[in-house]
C-alpha cells in the first residue's frame, strides 16, 4: 500500500469518527477514541491499551503520557453507546448496498486471567469450543456485498450476576441483572428498529432459534426469520389436521387449544430422512461452486403438546443433507409465508409464487434459495442456478415483442419458475404425476 493510500484511509477513518462521536464530550476525548481506533488496526498481536499506545508514538518517552490519555478514553469515560450504535445502524442501512437480513450471532474473547467482566469457561461460537473467554451477544445488518455490527452487547453468566461482591470488584451497578442470550438480541434489534433500520429477515445460528419464545417474539415485532434448530426439536408432520375437542362433561375448563385428530409428532431428524432432496447450487466461491442438498415442508411445531399446548404456526422446516454425510446435517425453520395452493400444478391458476429466504452456509457465506413447497416433501431451486432463456428461432414465440409487453422482473420470475415447475416428474402438494409435454392452464409456455 502507498503513503498516499495511508493517508487516505487515515483521512476516511477519521471522518468516520467524527461522525459518529460528534457531540459527545470534550474535542481531546473524542480524538483520543480516534487514536484507540487507528491502534486497534495497526498490526500487532496484543491490543490492549499499553501495546497500541507503544505504536502510536514515535518517542519512547511518551508511551505513558499516550496510554494515560487511551486509558482515560476508554475505560474512565462514559459514552453513550445506545447514540453510537445508533449511528452506525442508521449510516450502515443507508449506504451498504444489497442488505438483505438482520443476523444475530455470538462473539468471543478469548481471556487469560479471571478478572474482566463477564469471563469465564464457556462456549465460544468464534473459539469453536469451551475456552476461558467473554461472549457478546451482535447483531448485524448482512447481505451479498458486505455486512455491519450494528448492536453488541456483552453477555453475563449467572456465577457473575449471582455474585455481587465479584461485580462491583468488576464496576458493574448492582442493578444489571441475568439476561439470557436470546433477551439480549430482542433488545438489540428493538434498538435497531427504533433508530429506523428498515425491517428484514432475522437470521440466527441454533444457539437462539431452538427458543420458542425467542421465535415468538420475532414473530411479535411483525419480522420473519430463518433461524437454525436442532434435530431433536418436535414437530407435526406435514399435512397433520388439527381439530378443538368438543366439551365434556368432565370438570374443570373446556380445552380451547386444538390438537392434531391422529398421528404424533415426530423429531425434526426423523422427519428430515423422510423429505425428497435436491441439489442447489447458489453461488461460485473461492473453493469452487458452494452446493448442497436441501429439501423443505410446511410443518408446526409441538411444544409441550403432551401438555394441552396447542400446536405452533405452520412454517418452513428446511434440511440439509450434504452428500458426504450419512444423515441430515442442519436443520433450519423459517416462518415465512406458503404460497397459495393455485402454486401448484393441480390448481388452475396463473401463479407461480415463491418465498425468499437467506440463509447461512456452515462456512459463514450468504446465499439466496427460493423454496416452493406445500403439505409434503418439496424442492428447492435458486434463482442464481435457474437456466436462463437462450436466443433461438421460437425466441419470438417464447417472448412478445417489446411494442405488445413490458417485461417486468416479477414477471419474468414468474415465467421462470413456470418452466421449473414443468421439470418436475410430479405436483409436490398433490404428487399427480405430470406430462411436461402439456403445461397446465394458466401456467407461461415461454
Amino acid at each position: 500500500m502507498t503513503p498516499q493510500q495511508i493517508r487516505k484511509l487515515e483521512r476516511e477513518l477519521g471522518e468516520y469518527v467524527a461522525q459518529l462521536t460528534d457531540g459527545m464530550g470534550r474535542p481531546e476525548r473524542r480524538e483520543a477514541m480516534g487514536l484507540y481506533l487507528k491502534g486497534l488496526l495497526l498490526d500487532g498481536e496484543r491490543k490492549s491499551i499499553e501495546p497500541i499506545a507503544a505504536r502510536l508514538v514515535d518517542d519512547l518517552g511518551e508511551v505513558e503520557g499516550m496510554r494515560q490519555r487511551l486509558l482515560q478514553c476508554v475505560a474512565v469515560s462514559k459514552w453513550a453507546e445506545v447514540e453510537v450504535f445508533r449511528r452506525i445502524a442508521v449510516k450502515v442501512d443507508a449506504e451498504l448496498p444489497a442488505v438483505e437480513a438482520l443476523v444475530i450471532d455470538d462473539t468471543g474473547f478469548p481471556k487469560k486471567g479471571e478478572h474482566s467482566v463477564g469471563v469465564t469457561r464457556q462456549y465460544s461460537g468464534t473459539l469453536g469450543r469451551i475456552e476461558n473467554c467473554q461472549v457478546a451477544t451482535s447483531l448485524h445488518l448482512a447481505g451479498e456485498k458486505g455486512s455491519a455490527c450494528i448492536g453488541l452487547r456483552l453477555y453475563l453468566p449467572e456465577e457473575w450476576t449471582n455474585d455481587r461482591r465479584r461485580c462491583r470488584k468488576a464496576g458493574v451497578p448492582d442493578e444489571v441483572a441475568f439476561h439470557s442470550k436470546w433477551e439480549l438480541a430482542l433488545e438489540l434489534l428493538d434498538n435497531a428498529l427504533i433508530a429506523g433500520v428498515r425491517a428484514r429477515i432475522v437470521l440466527a445460528d441454533s444457539g437462539y432459534g431452538d427458543t420458542r419464545e425467542f421465535r415468538n417474539a420475532i414473530r411479535e415485532r411483525g419480522l420473519d426469520y430463518a433461524v437454525g434448530v436442532h434435530h431433536p426439536t418436535r414437530v407435526w408432520r406435514p399435512g397433520t389436521m388439527f381439530s378443538v375437542p368438543p366439551k365434556t362433561a368432565r370438570k374443570g375448563p373446556p380445552r380451547r387449544n386444538a390438537h392434531a385428530a391422529e398421528g404424533a409428532a415426530v423429531s425434526i431428524g426423523e422427519l428430515a430422512k423422510e423429505l425428497t432432496y435436491r441439489t442447489v447450487t447458489w453461488r461460485e466461491g473461492t473453493r469452487g461452486k458452494q452446493s448442497s442438498r436441501f429439501a423443505a415442508a410446511r410443518v408446526r411445531t409441538s411444544h409441550k403438546h403432551t401438555q394441552g399446548a396447542a400446536p405452533g404456526p405452520e412454517e418452513w422446516l428446511l434440511c440439509e443433507w450434504p452428500s458426504t454425510e450419512s444423515a441430515p446435517s442442519k436443520h433450519y425453520l423459517l416462518s415465512l409465508p406458503a404460497p397459495p395452493p393455485s402454486a401448484s400444478w393441480c390448481g388452475r391458476q396463473n401463479f407461480a409464487g415463491a418465498s425468499n429466504a437467506t440463509t447461512k452456509t456452515s462456512r459463514g457465506r450468504w446465499g439466496s434459495t427460493t423454496s416452493r413447497g406445500g403439505h409434503g416433501p418439496a424442492s428447492i431451486i435458486t434463482p442464481r442456478s435457474a437456466p436462463r432463456p437462450t436466443p433461438s428461432l421460437r425466441s419470438a414465440e417464447r417472448f412478445p415483442p417489446r411494442s405488445r409487453l413490458k417485461w417486468t422482473l416479477p414477471m419474468v420470475r414468474r415465467h421462470l419458475q413456470a418452466v421449473l415447475l414443468r421439470s418436475l416428474p410430479t405436483c409436490p402438494l398433490c404428487r399427480r404425476a405430470f406430462d411436461p409435454r402439456h403445461a397446465p392452464h394458466g401456467v407461461s409456455r415461454m
